[in-house]
């Protein structure tokens, strides 16, 4: 009777077969003495006698253990767009308050001593020195024994308060003429051209 005998490796190996492997391959190998081992994988060595048998063994029925995915945290809010408040419109210069114009000052027609007439604003001018004729002692007009003049007074009378306008324009005309061809008393630059600008700014010029 042949002895039988299995070898506690190849049975270790049998029982060590993990679950998850779809085929196991198992070598029964005699030996020359009849011995008879079971090898797991492992062809059985020169010299003895060797049976293959494939077993198909049932895959594993645990299913993996599942794997929670990431957490992803949401994204941020995006926080509105803070509001500019516009800049405020810059304040309009502010308007010249035009003042309104006044009716011309009062103006006199005066008359010299010898009858020469102007336009002035004092109804009381400075007396003018008027010559006097000077006779010498033989009766003559001969002026070599000196001269001599006398204070006079010039006639002023008020212009109309209707005429008031065409007087300054004929007083302003009179400044120009003077200017361009000279004669009469001579005008200081300054109070010339305060004439023409009580003039302007009365209620004389549009």
């Amino acid at each position: 009777m042949r002895r039988l005998h299995i070898g506690a490796l190849a049975l270790s190996f049998v029982l060590a077969i993990p679950a998850a492997h779809a085929q196991l391959v198992i070598y029964r190998c005699t030996d020359a003495s009849g011995a008879v081992t079971l090898q797991n994988g492992t062809p059985c060595p020169k010299g003895s006698k060797q049976q293959k048998k494939v077993m198909e063994t049932p895959a594993s029925t645990l299913a993996p253990p599942s794997i929670a995915p990431p957490v992803v945290p949401p994204p941020p809010t995006p926080q509105p767009a803070p509001v500019v408040a516009p800049a405020p419109a810059p304040a309009p210069p502010p308007q010249a308050v035009a003042t309104p114009k006044q009716p011309p000052p009062a103006l006199f027609e005066c008359r010299t001593w010898d009858n020469t007439r102007y336009l002035g604003e004092n109804p009381q001018p400075p007396p003018r020195c008027a010559p006097m004729q000077v006779t010498g002692l033989d009766g003559s007009n001969a002026m070599a024994g000196g001269a001599a003049c006398q204070m006079m007074d010039d006639q002023c009378q008020p212009v109309a308060e209707t005429a008031l306008c065409d007087a300054w324009r004929q007083r302003v005309r009179e400044l120009d003429a003077r200017a361009t061809f000279g004669g009469g008393d001579a005008v200081p630059p300054e109070e010339a051209e305060r004439i023409r600008r009580v003039l302007a700014d009365s209620t004389c010029m549009p």
